[in-house]
């Protein structure tokens, strides 16, 4: 039995939604801090990464297009070595949170890119988010050592 219907009707869907500010900040920033406690940070970088595993992508096109069908952000990349990759998020979703002085307020986004660049490339890879708060947006650095492999 697959558990996972409504979720993987609507990554297919080309339907625009609207969601609430409100309630998706109210959720990130409030609850699941209280039920995750000290660990957030480290526990939503996890569960980032097991949502990749559970919806792997082939290219980095899919990736932008996740990110968006996500709510998340538009996510381009801004560049490319041998052994990482810069992307670079922008939303009025993240605003917030980017002026705020918390911290690791990105970590699903992070742990999603390490996966998806890990599945990409077959390397161990880790992401560092930089929030820039000037500019409200967030910088994701993905970092690999080619000799690291899967």
């Amino acid at each position: 039995m697959k558990d996972s219907t409504a979720i993987d009707y609507n990554l297919q869907s080309d339907e625009p939604r609207n969601i609430s500010l409100f309630g998706y900040e109210l959720i990130r920033e409030f609850v699941l801090p209280e039920i995750l406690g000290k660990d957030t940070p480290e526990i939503l970088y996890w569960a980032g990464k097991r949502l990749a595993r559970k919806h792997p992508l082939n290219t980095l096109d899919e990736m932008i297009d996740f990110f968006a069908k996500a709510s998340w952000g538009q996510l381009v990349i801004k560049k490319e070595s041998k052994d990482d990759i810069e992307f670079e998020l922008v939303s009025p979703l993240i605003v917030s949170r980017v002026k705020s002085k918390a911290e690791h307020y990105f970590q699903i986004e992070a742990g999603f890119l390490a996966q998806q660049i890990e599945l990409q490339k077959q390397v161990i890879a880790e992401t560092f988010e930089h929030p820039v708060k000037k500019a409200n947006k967030v910088v994701f650095t993905v970092k690999w050592d080619r000799k690291d492999t899967l």
